[in-house]
């Protein structure tokens, strides 16, 4: 007949074998299932190329930008866009005129 000596040997020596396992067990599932896991890493690269393509039209857009900003400085104003600015804003033509807009 077994005592209660044993028994509770046993539960702990199966208690300090399963909770190093069910560690590595929960390691595991979020090596494969976790926010960086394998499953997730298809995700993450559609969305870093979708990122990519965006940052370089937002560089394109910048330096569209800064050039209009280099063309309107103070001590040298581009006349050209100074005039075009001019009539759009102000809706101002002279009558010899034809205003084509563009898209």
């Amino acid at each position: 007949m077994r005592t209660m000596r044993g028994d509770t040997t046993i539960v702990r020596k199966r208690l300090v074998q399963g909770l190093p396992v069910a560690a590595l067990l929960l390691m595991g599932a979020f090596a494969v299932a976790g926010p960086s896991g394998l499953l997730a890493w298809g995700e993450n690269q559609r969305v870093l190329e979708q990122r990519r393509t965006s940052l370089v039209d937002l560089q394109d857009k910048r330096d569209r930008l800064r050039n209009r900003v280099n063309l309107l400085a103070p001590d040298h104003v581009d006349p050209d866009l100074a005039g075009e600015l001019l009539r759009s804003n102000l809706n101002v033509a002279r009558p010899d005129e034809k205003v084509l807009l563009l898209p």
